[in-house]
């Protein structure tokens, strides 16, 4: 007899695994609480706008490449990717900007120019850091963490001190570059893990050999394209997807879920992925007798950012931006103690602008331009309108300083969304857009786990456990999901 599966939630994670465990032969049904798939990745329209919701960033295509090759299809039989060049724009606190190329030789370049011997460093850098990607995709975040003794592999063991598990990023980054610009641009994609990049693991210097190596892609007409392929791939394969259906309660009995309400209905499965948020769906659906963890563990996690962004609409183009835009014309570790040590609204901010309609004119009318301004902020603050207001206020005023024009009297559409409407919109722990914080305490084994010894058929998947936060490791996290529900229900 064919067994049953839900997915709570359709976020990349949950989409990953329920076309894996279609694959595999179950039957898979989809809840989602919102009214369209993608989780975080929605995105919306209006005033002849359309604005991603969530992710903006393409990164790790193999990642990708793999996950639709599982399926014998490609990326490209789903969406168009185009590879940005350059890939992003930086203002640094000294008054410098750099447009980032896409060709390594170029990027050489420039980085020589800015310090004497930069360009050999780079290499080496990105040697160790390209160890760590492929240690890391290929062995290390393909594991459920259950145990220690998952990682007792030849590969890990021999290359341990390669990985740079105990020593910062932070520190490992000045081993190599002595320019300030230059170790800003390093730690930048740290920014969204969790910590500063003092008290993150060298290991994730493997992030640069992502950015630099591996490139920053397009997905032409949005990041929702993603989600629309997954979807029409998990339907392919049988997957039925409930849309505005929001899970509100488990039943357990005799250590498994018997069944779950949605939108007042009882649904019976022999399984249940949770890819809604993990802390939620443990604290607030189950029984308290059944929850693997208790208030204090999910109170001393520590957690990734939350973000304030604005989805605005222009009537003018707006000269002078890139696709990526990456403000940091201000001091990035105040700002970052602001995020991780003394939360707290920013005082001076840094913030990331992205432009799609610079490239893809289906997400603005003719002659409009299509902003999302986004700034990360520390989890768990009291959100208000008139915080909302005086930060975009505040991007305004430094965008039009350093863009040499004025563009407020174009301003045809504003959205904001913060923590309120992250906790509204997928119940998210404490308001965060990016789960907890990539650690070295939380990471791996020390994350929440993907299996409760209490409820013997619910399994975990998404950003707050294995591998961890982003679009990438979420795609990995619904197979490694999907690969220990054939080994423990079967």
């Amino acid at each position: 007899m064919t067994k049953r599966i839900a997915v709570i939630g359709s976020g990349f994670s949950s989409l990953s695994a329920a076309s894996y465990l279609a694959k595999a032969g179950y039957e898979v049904e989809v809840f989602e609480k919102n009214e369209q798939t993608g989780g975080r990745a929605r995105q919306f329209s209006a005033e002849g706008f359309k604005f991603d919701m969530g992710p903006s960033w393409y990164w790790m295509p193999d990642v990708f490449e793999s996950f639709f090759s599982d399926f014998g299809k490609k990326a490209s039989d789903y969406y168009k990717l185009i590879r940005l060049d350059p890939s992003y724009t930086i203002y640094f606190q000294n008054g410098e900007k750099w447009n980032i190329p896409a060709d390594y030789t170029a990027f050489k370049h420039l980085l020589e120019t800015k310090e004497k011997g930069a360009g050999n460093q780079l290499d080496r850098f990105l040697a160790d850091a390209q160890y760590k990607y492929e240690v890391g995709i290929n062995d290390l975040v393909t594991k459920p963490s259950l145990s220690i003794t998952e990682f007792i592999d030849w590969r890990v063991i021999v290359g341990s001190l390669r990985l740079n598990l105990f020593s910062s990023f932070s520190s490992h980054v000045r081993k190599y570059f002595t320019n300030p610009n230059i170790i800003e641009l390093m730690e930048f994609p740290v920014l969204f893990l969790g910590a500063k990049p003092s008290k993150t693991p060298a290991l994730y210097s493997l992030m640069n050999y992502a950015d630099i190596k591996l490139g920053t892609w397009y997905p032409d007409g949005g990041m929702h394209k993603i989600v629309e392929g997954m979807t029409a791939l998990a339907k392919s394969l049988g997957v039925k997807f409930h849309l505005n259906a929001e899970v509100t309660e488990l039943t357990i009995d005799q250590k498994r879920v018997s069944s779950f309400r949605a939108n007042g209905n009882l649904f019976e499965f022999d399984g249940v992925v949770a890819g809604a948020d993990y802390h939620h769906v443990e604290q607030h659906l189950l029984p308290e007798e059944y929850r693997r963890y208790d208030k204090n563990y999910w109170d001393t996690r520590t957690m990734a950012p939350s973000s304030l962004i604005y989805y605005l609409g222009f009537d003018k183009k707006i000269e002078g931006l890139q696709h990526h835009n990456l403000f940091f014309d201000e001091s990035f570790s105040v700002h970052a103690e602001e995020i991780y040590e003394d939360p707290k609204w920013p005082t001076k901010p840094l913030f990331y602008v992205s432009c799609p309609s610079k490239l893809d004119p289906t997400v603005a009318p003719v002659q409009g331009e299509n902003l999302f301004i986004l700034i990360p902020t520390a989890p768990d603050l009291i959100d208000t309108e008139m915080h909302r207001k005086e930060y975009l206020e505040v991007v305004f005023d430094r965008m039009e300083k350093l863009l040499g024009h004025s563009f407020r009297a174009n301003l045809v559409y504003n959205r904001s969304y913060a923590h309120a409407d992250f906790k509204d919109d997928y119940h998210a722990f404490k308001g965060n857009a990016y789960g907890l914080a990539n650690t070295l305490k939380q990471t791996a084994i020390f994350k929440p786990s993907m299996i409760n010894p209490k409820v013997e058929n619910l399994f975990y998947t998404g950003q707050l456990t294995t591998p961890g936060p982003g679009v990438p490791p979420s795609l990995i996290s619904g197979k490694v999901v999907a690969e220990l529900i054939q080994k423990r229900l079967n």
